[in-house]
């Protein structure tokens, strides 16, 4: 991924933070099938100290079948985005030599996938990963409210992943490049409910690394 210095964002914790926010990624692999993805919730974990990305695919994806014998996979998870006109920077006004653009959070993981068939590990990965998307509900699903025969079925239709993480890198392209005039636009235009771009969730995204000036 192309990320001018600018826009880098290498803290651990936002890069984890965001998987956490965003958990549907993108897996990406290139093996004897030829270029395949699967868009896959996971979890970002540390196993022994060290970062790892958690999933399960349908066993009818065969998906997995390239994953079990490859040495690197690419998952990349999207974070908030929207479109940013021209008409927002104040250098419009004066110069006009102002172009429309993209904002957008980005975090990519490379990693050595590893297929895992162990029912016990699948009825703890599923498990973690409905509590964690469960938890913020006022009455949170579990799997056990769940027929105890009918999750011993679901799980023969799955299978596991497990994505040891060799590096991760984000990019936050939100106005960083911009004067704080521009910058200062970009966050009024996105915090306009009138607006037809309206995002107030980029606009709070691009008023947090302003403060990187």
């Amino acid at each position: 991924m192309y990320i001018p210095p600018v826009f880098s964002e290498t803290n651990q914790e936002i890069l984890s933070r965001l998987i956490a926010r965003f958990p549907l990624g993108m897996l990406f692999t290139a093996g004897s099938s030829g270029l395949m993805v699967s868009p896959i919730p996971f979890l970002y974990k540390l196993e022994e100290g060290k970062p790892t990305l958690v999933a399960h695919l349908a066993k009818a994806n065969r998906h997995w079948k390239d994953l079990a014998n490859l040495k690197e996979c690419l998952v990349v998870f999207q974070g908030v985005g929207n479109y940013i006109t021209p008409n927002w920077y104040a250098s419009k006004k004066t110069t006009h030599q102002v172009v429309p653009t993209w904002n957008y959070e980005v975090v990519e993981v490379r990693g050595v996938p590893k297929v895992i068939l162990s029912s016990v590990w699948l009825k703890n990965q599923t498990e973690e990963l409905t509590n964690s998307a469960e938890e913020k509900r006022t009455t949170p699903w579990k799997v056990a409210d769940a027929p105890a025969d009918f999750i011993a079925r679901e799980l023969k239709g799955i299978v596991g992943l497990e994505i040891e993480v060799t590096a991760i890198q984000g990019k936050w392209k939100m106005s960083q490049n911009r004067t704080k005039e521009d910058a200062e636009g970009v966050i009024k235009g996105l915090s306009d409910p009138q607006d037809p771009h309206f995002n107030l969730k980029v606009g709070e995204s691009v008023c947090s690394h302003r403060r990187k000036d």
